[in-house]
């Protein structure tokens, strides 16, 4: 299967995990700390868009021109956004903790990951400095994963 295909059959599994948690009742956390969390990913995959600039966005895993992006949130994790989708459906299911809400969180981690692995691929072969970039930044969790 291409890395092409494989990233839009983890971006569909991701949005069916959203989808899911929020007809299940489990995405959106309760407590203080869980809104916390999630208002942070909120702002973080903004952070991320905002400095990602006005290249459009793919269903498919599809590096565009103009540079590697190793600026603002890039500069701490590789996939600030896909890691920000994360945080905040983890806080949602943590706090409802129930089947429905980590089988949701599972599936969108799966999702994810499918999507990052296909991305650092193609982008590998787009941009030289990526390799280097890849060894110094973390991938999700910043200084840990």
């Amino acid at each position: 299967m291409s890395l092409r295909r494989t990233s839009v059959l983890a971006f569909a599994l991701m949005v069916a995990a959203i989808l899911w948690m929020y007809f299940q009742r489990v995405l959106l956390a309760r407590s203080i700390a869980g809104m916390a969390v999630q208002a942070g990913a909120v702002a973080l995959m903004i952070w991320a868009r905002i400095t990602f600039g006005r290249r459009s966005f793919h269903a498919a895993a599809n590096p565009t021109s103009g540079g590697l992006v190793t600026s603002g949130p890039y500069a701490y994790v590789r996939h600030p956004i896909y890691a920000a989708a994360t945080y905040f459906v983890w806080a949602g299911a943590i706090e409802h903790h129930t089947a429905a809400a980590v089988a949701g969180a599972a599936l969108l981690t799966v999702g994810a990951f499918g999507r990052m692995l296909a991305e650092e691929h193609l982008l590998a072969g787009m941009y030289p400095a990526y390799a280097a970039y890849r060894e110094r930044t973390s991938r999700v969790v910043p200084f840990v994963f």
